[in-house]
């Protein structure tokens, strides 16, 4: 048994108690890490769980535990909650009875109930917290070399500096009936590319050869996986809703057959935990979904199936278009396996490219580096801010509180968004604040700490607002905040795209964890204190604009819009913009110095130039809209249209409202624009529709935001769609989640398969008349023209 140190990067964790045949005791940790010298499993023994209790409430809990035969371990640490209440930690040698004392605790009656903090925190997880691990980190302890890995018993750990693994990655996906029973696994990427199917083996055509492992029956197929997997040994698996689906189905077909499923390092076994998320564990293995990967690196799909977004992002199709996709399915396993197998195929490789295409891969090695998560935890910006803030508080005397400690109920108020001016406008500069809340947090030193220590001293404190106060000294937001945006610089200065898109996506979701009750640190005083300055901040910000002579015609949380005069170019504005960003900057510079002693990190800055713009009213109403505008800029010489939350930017208008839409604006913003030229536009349109043209462009996409059974009171569209369509065919199937694509026809609202009698008629006044009633109020056209041309074209 010899020593050494290596560098890896962590894979997978677990935490096991000690069976009667180990020489330890207590918990042992099992990190499983990629490195140069190829997986290292790695062992912690001897380690406790923990949680902390009030010190007053030790005593009831010592005869609570020694009742029902629990052994715990109560020590001093010097910590104490938000109340100042002293506390005390609880050990306990497994998580058994870590889980049974909790239970204990929570469920006296209330007038002896024994408060639990940090009862939550898997002990696998704070052991990596507490020592600042993230992703990468060094290890030392006892070697010895197993079957195809390192062990490292007896470890040491600590963090290491950012270590980008050599991760090797292969692509799976499963085809199956529609009650979970197994046809096929595809398997594709790191020297692999094959198809396992149940089956007979049947003859390929020479030219159309693939790699087919033909398999008797289900276990079978789950036994030549297990094999295949052992082989390629990949550090990841990815797919699409490859979590909650995929290994979900494989892992109940192999309990329903009582097979384990050993697909791990190790020979480890698969598990799965269903509750809010399905939790996978494959030692030694992560299994990482596209899906989830995409939202958390804020990528925007109108709908995030695999067939939609490989023909956004790769300009390919799924081999079965059918909208019935597991009856054809179902249809090529009985009769045309080869073709079920290209499909199972080609679905890898679709996932795979992706991934390739976007950095997804990157993308989470990255994050997992900024906030120590697992490579596969997606959606966990709560589980985040808890790995980032909880041990900082700790080394500040704190333990975490409970949801909902804070006593308060109001409810803190949303971004601030102004009431618009519309128009057309020939000049409209943009003025963004970078990273406004972010921004607000670190001047105004917002933080959990913060507020109870500013509380305790408000004297000297800097105030917030629902009587909230900040300390000026005692706080890790503010610094955490500062290291981020200095890293986000260095990313961009030293070309890391994916380094600094997932420190944005980390400071900006900072506001959002503190809004969301849903975390421990939730507190109103905090979040109002964020949104309100950022209120006050924008309401001022226009004042001060407007005193220099210019209109302030809309804002948005962090974006103030200027009209510039029409005799102005393109320079003129610019020089303009960049002189009112100078102004407002040391504006707040000295405001925020003079009246809170404190400096600003405020920073406004010149975003976009649009000429022209356009801003809607409100549909039907002559009032502004918000949140809907479009607008022209000039890139380098290219112009390009930019809308934001107007009919062409929304997936459940149509492809010919799109158009339409973007035809006028095209012509509105024409130097030489007037009212006569929309004329043409809309006849052709009309002319168009009624001769069929657009037939393929006259689909509604929606997704389904419940379960069909749940529609009773209210049936939408789709779901009518979707019913009559069942009349019919009673064994299609659709879930929650899933985009509907439906038509109006002259019989009612149906399924779209381009074989319908369509009611142009609902479409001229639902999709046309609409954008157009919209141009005509906002330019104030006289409502002479505007009643000619509804009665002559619409």
């Amino acid at each position: 048994m010899t020593q050494a140190i290596y560098q890896g990067f962590i894979l997978s964790r677990q935490q096991y108690a000690a069976d009667k045949y180990s020489r330890h005791s207590g918990i042992t940790l099992c990190y499983w890490l990629s490195s140069n010298h190829g997986p290292l499993k790695v062992l912690v023994p001897n380690q406790q769980a923990v949680f902390f209790i009030p010190l007053k409430q030790q005593v009831v809990a010592e005869q609570l535990l020694a009742a029902q035969n629990i052994t715990a371990e109560f020590k001093d640490v010097s910590m104490k909650h938000f109340s100042g209440e002293q506390c005390i930690a609880c050990y306990f040698s497994n998580t058994h009875a870590l889980y049974q004392a909790r239970q204990l605790f929570e469920s006296q009656p209330f007038d002896n109930q024994i408060t639990v903090y940090e009862g939550d925190v898997r002990h696998s997880d704070r052991f990596l917290m507490e020592r600042f691990i993230r992703g990468a980190v060094w290890v030392t302890g006892d070697i010895t070399q197993q079957a195809g890995y390192i062990q490292i018993d007896n470890a040491q750990l600590k963090a290491a500096k950012p270590y980008i693994p050599q991760l090797k990655t292969v692509s799976l996906d499963i085809e199956c009936s529609g009650e979970g029973v197994l046809y096929s696994v595809g398997l594709v990427g790191q020297g692999i590319d094959c198809v396992i199917m149940i089956g007979e083996p049947v003859l390929e055509s020479v030219h159309n050869k693939q790699t087919i492992y033909w398999c008797h029956d289900e276990i079978d197929l789950l036994t030549k996986l297990q094999q295949l997997l052992h082989d390629v040994d990949p550090d990841i698996i990815i797919g699409w809703n490859v979590i909650e689906f995929d290994f979900s189905v494989l892992n109940r077909r192999a309990e329903a057959l009582g097979v384990k499923l050993l697909l791990g390092r190790g020979h480890g076994q698969l598990q799965i935990r269903e509750g809010h998320f399905t939790r996978l564990t494959l030692p030694g293995r992560c299994v990482i979904d596209g899906i989830d990967t995409l939202k958390n690196a804020t990528y925007h799909f109108d709908s995030f199936s695999l067939a939609n977004v490989s023909h956004k992002v790769l300009g390919e199709k799924k081999l079965i278009q059918s909208d019935n996709r597991l009856s054809e399915i179902v249809r090529q396993f009985n009769e045309d396996k080869l073709s079920l197998a290209a499909y199972n195929r080609q679905d890898c490789i679709l996932v795979k490219r992706i991934f390739e295409q976007l950095n997804l891969i990157e993308f989470a090695i990255v994050r997992t580096q900024l906030t120590g998560l697992e490579l596969e935890r997606m959606g966990g910006s709560v589980a985040a801010f808890t790995n980032l803030y909880l041990p900082l508080l700790h080394r500040s005397g704190y333990v975490a509180p409970n949801l909902g400690d804070h006593g308060l109920s109001f409810e803190s108020p949303g971004g601030f968004v102004m009431e618009s001016i519309p128009g057309l406008y020939k000049n409209v500069i943009v003025l963004d604040f970078k990273s406004l809340y972010p921004s607000i947090m670190q001047t105004f030193c917002i933080d959990p700490l913060g507020l109870i220590r500013g509380l305790a001293e408000p004297v000297n404190a800097i105030p917030g607002f629902k009587d909230a106060f900040f300390s000026r000294t005692e706080h890790h937001l503010p610094n955490l905040i500062k290291t981020l945006a200095s890293s986000r610089q260095h990313a961009k200065n030293t070309e890391q795209p994916m380094l600094s898109q997932a420190i944005k996506i980390i400071m900006n979701s900072l506001y959002g964890v503190l809004g969301s009750k849903g975390c421990r640190f939730y507190d109103p005083r905090l979040s109002s204190s964020i949104t309100l300055r950022g209120h006050e901040i924008m309401q001022t910000t226009r004042q001060w604009i407007e005193e220099l002579g210019y209109t302030v015609i809309y804002g948005d949380t962090d974006s103030t819009f200027v009209s510039l005069p029409d005799e102005l170019d393109a320079s003129a504005c610019e020089v303009i913009a960049k002189q009112l960003a100078i102004t407002i900057n040391e504006k707040w510079q000295h405001t925020i110095k003079q009246r809170f002693a404190t400096p600003s990190y405020l920073e406004i800055e010149f975003e976009t130039l649009y000429s022209p713009f356009f801003m809607p009213t409100i549909r039907g109403k002559t009032t502004g809209s918000k949140k809907r505008y479009v607008g022209q800029v000039d890139t380098k010489g290219k112009k390009e249209l930019i809308f934001k939350g107007m009919e062409t930017a929304r997936s459940d208008w149509t492809e010919l409202a799109h158009e339409f839409q973007t035809e006028l604006f095209a012509t509105l913003f024409l130097d030489n624009f007037n009212v006569e030229m929309l004329t043409p536009i809309i006849e052709s349109y009309i002319t168009r529709l009624y001769a069929g043209e657009f037939d393929s462009k006259l689909v509604y996409r929606k997704r389904l935001g419940q379960h069909l059974i749940d529609y009773q009171k209210n049936v939408p569209p789709q779901v009518q769609a979707i019913k009559k369509y069942q009349s019919v065919y009673p064994d299609f199937v659709i879930n929650k989640g899933q985009v509907v694509e439906y038509v109006y026809t002259k019989s009612g609202v149906t399924l779209f398969d381009e074989k319908h009698s369509f009611d142009y008629h609902h479409y001229l006044n639902k999709q046309l008349s609409p954008i157009f009633e919209m141009i005509c109020i906002a330019l104030d056209l006289e409502s002479s023209y505007l009643n000619v041309k509804q009665k002559s074209l619409f």
